[in-house]
């Protein structure tokens, strides 16, 4: 018995010895390569930032700065005089954008990281050891560099974003206006589709510039509606209310206020669009026999800007994303202006659709897979793919007949993802291959599908040991 305790005391040690000597070797030598020599970190705050270089660099290493403009010069002058090629800073709201145009101004490598990485370890309570932590984690290359685009794209985007700020506020005064009518008995939105059409603004502004008649009112219809002057009539018979009315007017003149907004962002993206360089087209492959060699423009949307969009689009990218069913020129411009025109950021189709989120994540723990679905990513580019890919519901094409049947066998969440997966890699492609997309057409899917279901069965007849043989058309129920 005694000599059982005694092994058991020599077992215990010798694991306390082995833990501490692991501990000793991992502090000492981590087992890690160092990829950035030269690196800084920076924990990035509203008023103050901290700045870690390495100890044999300075005798003061870790550095307080302000966030003045003359405070980030000279936090970029104090990495200059250390030899420092690389910083990383975390992504902490919109702080962290002005140092990164100073340093990256000054020609530094700058890494900009998802704090989701770094986050999970306990300590690090203070800014001082939070900026350690990153230098520590970027010097050994642990830290993954996340998208920024070009300085000209973010300019795009910049105006294309309040652009849309705009329309959605836009969007909210028609709301109003609806709610004033609704609530007054005035049921225009009932007989006209768009109150803000030519009809709708028409009968809008005479009511507020103090026509009350409904006969009159509805004289001012346009030939297109198809609501008939009576029912125009009987919609604009409600209870003038001078409080509605007055809430009426002023979400009018607000409305018109973001209309020229609207205007001015379309005037400055029309000149920035102009300063960018044109992408030759590259010819493309030989269109199949029987496929049309042109296709219909789409339609404009009501937002469209006044200029040729599309034009301006073809020219910079090279190639015409409109081909593409379900992709609108609103949409194209929103997805150029969130991830510019170099796809060789992103290696193949896979990494650009796992950069928007669109491809499968399973959380696995064990050899079991806990959770099956797609990463949590809010990516203004993914959500104009998924828009794209609803608007297929109805669409006779060949991309529309696949979002039908994926729609009937996943549901309507999981289809509209895997369209937005499958729209995202022809994007890929026409962009950094310039290929053009051609649409075979809804019948030319079908037919492939039945092939690869009648191979399918002929495959499992066989492994069965039966063979099937085509019907006649005497056999084929009516």
């Amino acid at each position: 018995m005694a000599v059982e305790c005694e092994v058991n005391t020599e077992a215990k040690t010798n694991r306390r010895q082995r833990r501490e000597q692991q501990r000793k070797i991992w502090t000492d030598n981590p087992g890690l390569d160092v990829v950035h020599p030269d690196a800084a970190g920076v924990d990035v705050g509203n008023s103050e930032h901290y700045v870690a270089i390495a100890p044999d660099k300075s005798a003061e290493p870790v550095r307080r700065f302000g966030c003045f403009t003359a405070d980030l010069r000279d936090l970029a002058r104090f990495l200059k005089e250390h030899g420092i090629v690389t910083v990383v800073m975390q992504s902490t709201g919109v702080y962290w954008i002005p140092l990164y145009d100073v340093l990256e101004e000054a020609g530094f490598e700058v890494y900009l990281v998802n704090a989701r990485d770094t986050k999970n370890l306990p300590g690090r309570k203070s800014d001082v050891q939070e900026s350690q932590w990153l230098l520590k984690l970027h010097t050994y290359g642990l830290l993954r560099n996340s998208f920024r685009p070009t300085s000209e794209i973010r300019v795009l985007r910049t105006y294309w974003r309040q652009r849309a700020e705009h329309i959605h506020t836009a969007t909210e005064c028609v709301q109003r206006m609806q709610k004033a009518l609704t609530q007054m008995n005035l049921q225009l939105a009932n007989v006209i589709a768009d109150i803000m059409g030519l009809t709708g603004q028409k009968i809008l502004r005479a009511i507020l510039a103090g026509e009350r008649d409904a006969d009159k009112l509805a004289k001012l219809r346009n030939g297109r509606i198809r609501a008939s002057h009576e029912e125009i009539v009987s919609s604009l018979t409600g209870n003038w209310r001078e409080e509605l009315l007055f809430a009426l007017k002023q979400e009018m003149e607000r409305y018109d206020f973001c209309q020229r907004q609207i205007r001015e962002c379309d005037r400055e993206i029309e000149k920035h669009l102009g300063r960018l360089p044109s992408r030759p087209q590259e010819p493309g492959e030989p269109v199949p026999p029987g496929m049309p060699l042109t296709k219909k423009r789409k339609k404009a949307q009501g937002n469209s800007p006044e200029f040729d969009i599309a034009g301006e689009l073809n020219r910079i990218a090279g190639v015409d994303f409109t081909r593409i069913d379900g992709i609108s020129v609103l949409t194209a411009q929103t997805i150029v202006s969130e991830v510019g025109l170099d796809m060789e950021r992103w290696k193949t189709e896979g990494h650009f659709a796992s950069f928007l989120g669109l491809c499968p994540f399973n959380a696995v723990s064990g050899g079991k897979v806990l959770r099956r679905g797609t990463r949590k990513v809010i990516n203004r580019a993914a959500t104009a793919f998924r828009i794209a890919a609803f608007s297929l519901k109805s669409s006779n094409s060949y991309l529309g007949a696949q979002y039908r049947r994926f729609r009937g066998k996943l549901g309507a969440p999981k289809a509209i993802t895997a369209m937005a997966h499958k729209l995202a890699v022809l994007f890929y492609r026409m962009l950094r291959f310039g290929q053009e997309y051609v649409d075979r057409g809804q019948q030319f899917y079908e037919d492939k599908y039945r092939q690869q279901q009648v191979s399918l069965l002929n495959k499992k007849a066989a492994q069965l040991g039966f063979s099937i043989m085509p019907a006649t058309n005497s056999e084929v129920p009516a």
